[in-house]
């Protein structure tokens, strides 16, 4: 019986998941114990080579945290809205939110690593608190609060490669890109795939981008001259970005996808990617781009 019961636990830990059924299993599950949601499809080699050895280090956790896998071919639509661009991508779930993740097929001694911060974490309440409420002032710009409290993490603990990351944006939003390049190097080569490190290298490469090109009022006036001169636009929308006008910068984009998809070997469609990886897959803009980029593509 002791065995039957040990062996129900731990299948427990490890499901498969649906659209539908998503919130129950991942949402609200994740409001018990962190749970990582496996993004997968049948024909992906290197997800086959992931699979198991997630399984394995969930298992091996004894209840800390839950695995649940999602078929993104038969459940397109989570993966859609959570801007996931290619998989394996493993996402980490804490108190209802997107918390951590990485891409690709890691080996077992980084899944384990990956684990252990993030269980670590799960318990420590307060630092779960200043992780949200640094992002919270980030996203509402204010990146001065949000470096401080960036900052009190790193205090705690130097190796917080969300709070590197986090800062490194905040770097990036003052205009202070050799500080954000250098916080950067600090994120250890093993946790560079992490989406929130994978987020402000974006942002600063874009940051970087935009410093190279002339004044938005210039570029503004050659788009008026001629709107099919797509590198002026393409360039527009860089400074734009760069400005924080995230919404004008992606009519641009797009109306070069809309005009010549193939413009530039499809530099256009590449860099709304990159957009919306720096602006995160929960941004407003990030969630409309998609859109209207789904329908010109699929059209």
């Amino acid at each position: 019986m002791l065995q039957q019961a040990q062996t129900a636990t731990a299948d427990a830990l490890v499901k498969d998941t649906t659209t539908q059924t998503f919130v129950k299993d991942v949402i609200e599950d994740s409001k018990r114990q962190p749970v990582l949601v496996d993004f997968w499809a049948p024909w992906c080699g290197p997800c086959k080579q992931l699979t198991p050895v997630l399984e394995k280090a969930v298992r091996a956790a004894k209840g800390k945290v839950k695995l649940v896998k999602m078929n993104i071919d038969d459940h397109p639509a989570i993966p859609g809205q959570l801007g996931i661009q290619s998989i394996p991508a493993v996402i980490a779930f804490v108190n209802g939110q997107p918390a951590d993740g990485f891409m690709g097929a890691l080996p077992e001694s980084q899944v384990v690593a990956f684990l252990e911060r993030l269980t670590k974490g799960s318990i420590d309440g307060e630092a779960m608190d200043l992780i949200k409420a640094a992002d919270a002032a980030l996203a509402g710009g204010d990146p001065a609060g949000a470096a401080n409290l960036y900052a009190e993490l790193l205090a705690e603990d130097n190796g917080n490669v969300h709070a590197l990351a986090g800062l490194a944006r905040c770097y990036v939003e003052t205009d202070a890109l050799d500080q954000a390049r250098q916080t950067l190097a600090l994120v250890p080569d093993s946790k560079r795939n992490e989406s929130s490190v994978a987020a402000a290298r974006a942002a600063l490469e874009l940051a970087e981008q935009a410093k190279k090109i002339g004044p938005i009022a210039e570029l503004e006036r050659k788009v008026a001259a001629d709107p099919l001169d797509h590198q002026a636009r393409f360039d527009l929308a860089l400074a734009l970005n760069g400005k924080g006008r995230r919404l004008e910068a992606l009519d641009h984009l797009i109306g070069i996808v809309r005009r010549d998809r193939k413009w530039n070997d499809d530099g256009a469609r590449k860099q709304l990617v990159q957009l919306f990886d720096a602006w995160g897959p929960t941004d407003e803009a990030t969630i409309e781009g998609r859109k209207r980029l789904s329908s010109i593509l699929f059209a």
